[in-house]
C-alpha cells in the first residue's frame, strides 16, 4: 500500500512536469502575430503633428518676374532647378538653371543645403509637374523655400509656351459647366488601407512614399479634361476653390466643392469623405494647385489625379471675360525674358 502511494505520487510529479514542459514549448513555438498598422493613419498623424505643410506653409508658387528680379539682384541666393527633359532643356533654359530629372529630384535636393538660398525654384513646362514635386519636397520638412515657377517655362518666353499653355487654353466644355449648389460630400469613412512600405513610424513611411511617388513620375497623377468629361461617372470629382468661385464661373456637373478656407483635407475635417474605392479627380483653375494638393493626398494613399490645366482648359473665355484670377493671359503672363541654349 505504501509503495503504491509513493508510486502514484511520483507519477503525478512526472505528469505535471510533462504538462508544464509542453505548455512552455507551446508558448515558445507559437508564432507571435505582429500588430497590424494602418500606414496611412500613422503618416497622417505624423504630418499633422510635425509638418502640416498643406495647410500652413503658405504659397508654393513664384512668378517669373520675381525669379527674374532675384536672378539679377542676388543670384547667389537663387537656385534654379529645371526638371524638363534633356532635349527640351538644351533648346532653351534660364541661365544658371541646373537640369535634374524629375525622378531624381528628391535625391538631388538632399545633396544641397537649401537653407543657403532664399528661393529654390523648380521649373517645368507648364508649372504642374513642378507643383507636384514641390509638394513632395515640402512634405519632408525643411523645404518651405522651395517654389514652383508659375505657369512653368511658358511664362518665361513665348517659345516655351507654344506646346503647353498656348496650346491648352480652351472653351471645349463651356456649355457643360453649371452654376448649381454643390452636392453633399460623402459620409466620413476610413483612410486608405493600401499603403505597404513595410515601415512603422511616420517619418520612415513618409520618406518611402516620397521616393516612390518621385520614381513613379507625374504622368500617373494627372488626367486631361477630355478623359474626365467623357467619363464623369467613373470619377469622384473634387472642385478645390471657394464656395463663391464654385458658383461663378461655375463647375463641372456633379463636382463636390471642397473650400480651401475650411481646411477640408485635415483628418478631423473632410479628408475621409474622399472615397478609397474610386479614382478622384481634383481640379482648380490652373492645374498647379490641384497638383500640389493632389500630391499630398497621393502620399496618404488616395487615388487622386489632377485635371490638367484646370478650368483654363475648359472655360477659358468665361474666365477671361469675367476677369477671374489665375486666367492665363498671354500678354500679361509671358514675359519674354532672356534664355540660353545648349547643355
Amino acid at each position: 500500500m505504501y509503495n503504491r502511494i509513493i508510486l502514484n505520487f511520483f507519477s503525478l510529479i512526472i505528469l505535471s512536469a510533462i504538462i508544464l514542459f509542453n505548455a512552455g514549448c507551446s508558448k515558445e513555438e507559437d508564432p507571435i502575430t505582429p500588430s497590424v498598422i494602418n500606414e496611412s493613419e500613422v503618416l497622417l498623424n505624423y504630418l499633422e503633428s510635425n509638418n502640416d505643410y498643406i495647410n500652413n506653409s503658405g504659397t508654393f508658387i513664384i512668378t517669373a518676374s520675381d525669379v527674374n528680379t532675384l536672378r539679377i539682384t542676388d543670384p547667389t541666393k537663387l537656385l534654379l532647378v529645371d526638371i524638363r527633359d534633356a532635349v527640351t532643356y538644351a533648346n532653351g533654359h534660364i541661365e544658371g538653371a541646373v537640369r535634374v530629372d524629375f525622378a531624381n529630384l528628391y535625391d538631388y535636393i538632399k545633396t544641397i543645403n537649401a537653407a543657403n538660398y532664399t528661393k529654390v525654384v523648380i521649373a517645368c513646362c507648364s508649372g504642374q509637374t513642378a507643383s507636384y514635386g514641390v509638394s513632395l519636397l515640402r512634405a519632408i520638412g525643411g523645404y518651405n523655400n522651395v517654389f514652383a515657377l508659375k505657369w512653368g517655362m511658358s511664362s518665361w518666353d513665348s517659345s516655351f509656351a507654344q506646346s503647353y499653355w498656348l496650346a491648352n487654353i480652351s472653351n471645349a466644355y463651356a456649355t457643360q459647366f453649371v452654376n448649381t449648389p454643390s452636392p453633399s460630400k460623402n459620409a466620413k469613412g476610413q483612410l486608405p488601407t493600401t499603403l505597404s512600405t513595410g515601415k512603422t513610424n511616420g517619418q520612415e513611411i513618409l520618406e518611402a512614399r516620397v521616393k516612390l511617388l518621385f520614381a513613379a513620375g507625374y504622368a500617373e497623377a494627372t488626367l486631361p479634361a477630355i478623359s474626365v468629361m467623357q467619363h464623369l461617372t467613373d470619377y469622384y470629382v473634387i472642385s478645390y476653390r471657394t464656395d463663391a468661385l464654385y458658383l461663378n464661373p461655375g463647375h463641372i456637373p456633379g463636382a463636390i466643392n471642397y473650400d480651401p478656407a475650411n481646411l477640408p483635407f485635415k483628418g478631423a475635417n473632410d479628408l475621409t469623405t474622399i472615397p478609397t474605392n474610386k479614382t478622384s479627380v481634383l481640379y482648380c483653375f490652373t492645374g498647379q494647385t490641384s497638383s500640389y494638393v493632389g500630391a499630398y493626398l497621393r502620399l496618404l494613399g488616395y487615388d487622386v489625379k489632377s485635371l490638367s490645366y484646370g478650368s483654363n482648359s475648359m472655360i477659358y473665355d468665361i474666365m477671361l471675360n469675367g476677369n477671374f484670377t489665375n486666367t492665363f493671359i498671354p500678354a500679361n503672363e509671358i514675359k519674354g525674358y532672356p534664355y540660353i541654349t545648349g547643355n
